[in-house]
Parts: structure tokens; sequence; C-alpha cells
């Protein structure tokens, strides 16, 4: 996906968000900061983007977010239970009433039969409610997260506007 495209979406979400006085935080592990990044990319970002937590590690998903140990353990890192108790902690250790949390392999290692590389879980905060999605995508490690960014985007944009 061109970069031109998430701008876009960026512009789109930015604007949607400026419109309702919201603003949005971001929870990520695979994608590293990269989507808070491309927030902040824009000029003006401060208006809507409160803050981006990047807890890489099981341990920092535990104290940044208030993930249960018990869940990591029980699930692993990257699942849904894992990304809706992200995004629950974005939201609660922040000022924003939206929310975007990714967990995943990005690769090219770490992956299994049971959730191969490639495998990302998302987790949405809009309206106070709490949503989750996973996707398979193609591709080395920068592929993956560029699709994962690309589709944060674009979904969190779709659920502000429904």
């Amino acid at each position: 996906m061109p970069a031109n495209e998430v701008q876009n979406l960026t512009r789109q979400l930015a604007e949607c968000l400026v419109r309702r006085g919201q603003r949005i935080c971001t929870a990520e592990s695979c994608t590293g900061g990269l989507i808070a990044k491309t927030f902040t990319d824009l000029a003006g970002s401060s208006e809507w983007f409160d803050r981006g937590f990047v807890t890489y590690s099981n341990q920092s998903k535990i104290d940044m977010l208030g993930v249960c140990a018990e869940t990591l353990a029980q699930y692993g890192a990257v699942s849904q239970q894992v990304a809706a108790e992200m995004v629950a902690g974005a939201i609660s250790h922040s000022e924003a009433q939206l929310a975007i949390a990714v967990t995943g392999i990005a690769g090219p290692g770490g992956g299994s039969e049971e959730k191969p590389v490639g495998t990302v879980w998302f987790g949405f905060v809009c309206d106070g409610k709490i949503s989750t999605e996973q996707r398979h995508f193609d591709g080395d490690r920068g592929a993956v997260r560029q699709n994962s960014l690309h589709f944060a985007i674009e979904k969190i944009l779709h659920l502000v506007q429904e």
C-alpha cells in the first residue's frame, strides 16, 4: 500500500477526531510505535493524538497497560484476550476517548503452527466499546508492520465514521 494512502487515511481520521473533539492513543507491540509515528508525522496532531505506549515485552504490557500476567500465560501475547486488555489499558491510562492496540508476530521468527508469522491481533475502543479483530499478513517483517499500520488506521476510521 502506498505511503500516501496511509497519510490520506490519517488526515481523514484527524479531521473526524477534531470534529468530534476527541483524542486517540495507541498501544503497540509488533508495530513498535509505527502508528504513533504516523500520527505525529501529521502537523497539528497534538489536537487529536494523546499518547502512545510501545509495550514490546510481556512485562511492559503488564506494567504500562495493566495486562494480566495470567492472560499472557494462558493465551500468549498474540491473542484476542491480550489485544482487548491492551486497548482497555491504553484508554484507562490516557486522556483519549479512542484507542488502537496491536500485538502480533512480524517475523521472521517467533511463529508457530497455531500462530504463524504474520498473525496480528488488533484491539479498538470507539464510543466506549471494545472490539477486536485478527488479521494475517503475508510478507517480510516490514510488510507485516506496514499492513498492520494500514489496517489499524483504516479500521479505527471506519469505526469513528459509523
